[in-house]
């Protein structure tokens, strides 16, 4: 299939960045979906179907910033519009009249460009660099597949994909389109760079059981921001441990556990914090740990409180799968995010709006002007400045156009 009839809409016309043309229609829900109410478990995984977040998938609200073509011509009129009238006839027309005053569409463009232009062009930004590496790779991503892709994660959920794109779009805000296109296109297309080879191993198979199903570390946490502070309260902890409760709430920074006296849920093995986990699982009922660094500037000290009882202690056929099942998505999501972090670090974005570039491998060097727009002019919201992060681009003169955005017309 040619990935030209499969792009996001806002692309020049034969460039493709996704799933739809810019010359094909925006996708209507034929019918409207049942309204669905949803579980608190459902509510808070659905995100899992668009896991890019890492890197790759902004809100798509870029739709309001592309111009509009100028009204179609009536039957029977005599007259055809050429380009430059066409394209003022969209910027100047009226989108709302408050008692004789019009409002434009420029007016409104600019005001969404304010609020929204960085975040919508860094997500623009990210689906051309994902189409591009594509091209250059020779992967495509059919229609098809977005909606098999689709169906497979409503179904986890026991729902039809209609009433998916309803808890999307009354959950997070996301039309279908901008689902597709933001969400679930980037995710099969960087899947396809990263390729296929995820392996799991009998080790990684045994650290998620234990995981998921090894005995925790009951435990109460106090943390803070402050290593000398800390010890003073780890020294009345260690006087008095019956006082871990009054310490937690009189110092913990941690808002959740502060209020409970410090109690936290049971500490799991293979859960991210190896020095916080290696502490907790040497301690004995009633004794209270070192003092662990969990982060930049932050510090906790435990008060052990026991263990839990593991229900299950040997792994099913059924556990296996459902856990290798589970280590294949892990994996797979780390391998996606790498590949694109990857190709965005070999692409140079030259971007206008904030007067940056990255990317592409350019040297740091020092004394250079933000980059500014091709006819050689600062964007408005770039000032000048030096040695600023990321690396700042000099003045150029070079047009060029990228799926996304369209030439100017004179």
């Amino acid at each position: 299939m040619s990935e030209r009839t499969h792009s996001p809409e806002g692309t020049p016309q034969g460039q493709t960045v996704g799933e739809f043309t810019s010359t094909a229609p925006v996708e209507t829900a034929t019918s409207q979906p049942t309204k669905t109410r949803f579980t608190r478990k459902q509510k808070l995984l659905f995100v899992a179907g668009g896991t890019l977040a890492i890197a790759v998938t902004a809100v798509g609200l870029f739709q309001f910033l592309k111009q509009e073509d100028a009204s179609a011509q009536t039957a029977g009129s005599a007259s055809v519009q050429q380009p430059g009238q066409a394209a003022a006839a969209g910027t100047n027309r009226p989108l709302a009249r408050v008692g004789k005053q019009t409002i434009p569409w420029q007016i409104v463009a600019e005001e969404c460009m304010l609020r929204y232009g960085d975040e919508v062009l860094e997500n623009i930004i990210n689906r051309t660099i994902i189409f591009q590496a594509c091209q250059e790779r020779g992967v495509s991503v059919t229609k098809e597949e977005v909606d098999q892709e689709v169906s497979r994660i409503a179904k986890r959920f026991n729902l039809t994909p209609d009433n998916w794109y309803a808890m999307l779009q009354a959950e997070r805000n996301l039309t279908p389109m901008q689902y597709r296109r933001d969400v679930i296109w980037p995710m099969l297309a960087l899947k396809k760079l990263a390729g296929g080879n995820v392996q799991v191993t009998e080790a990684d198979l045994q650290k998620a059981f234990e995981s998921a199903y090894g005995e925790r570390v009951k435990a109460k946490m106090i943390m803070m921001g402050d290593f000398r502070n800390i010890q003073k309260v780890w020294n009345e902890a260690q006087k008095d441990p019956s006082k871990f409760e009054d310490l937690a709430k009189a110092n913990s920074i941690e808002p959740n556990s502060k209020t409970l006296g410090g109690v936290i849920p049971p500490i799991r093995r293979h859960g991210g914090n190896e020095e916080l986990e290696k502490e907790a699982f040497r301690l004995q009922p009633g004794a209270i740990s070192a003092v662990v660094q969990v982060g930049a500037g932050r510090w906790v000290i435990l008060k052990c409180e026991g263990r839990t009882e593991p229900h299950v202690r040997a792994m099913t056929p059924e556990i296996r799968q459902e856990l290798y099942n589970a280590l294949i998505e892990e994996k797979t999501q780390e391998s996606v995010a790498n590949v694109f972090n990857q190709i965005k670090e070999m692409a140079r974005v030259d971007n206008y709006l904030k007067g940056t570039v990255t990317g592409g491998n350019v040297a740091q060097t020092s004394h250079q002007q933000p980059a500014t727009t091709p006819n050689g002019t600062y964007p408005q919201k770039a000032a000048p400045a030096r040695n600023t992060q990321p690396q700042l681009l000099p003045g150029r003169t070079a047009t060029g156009q990228v799926p996304g955005t369209q030439p100017s017309r004179n």
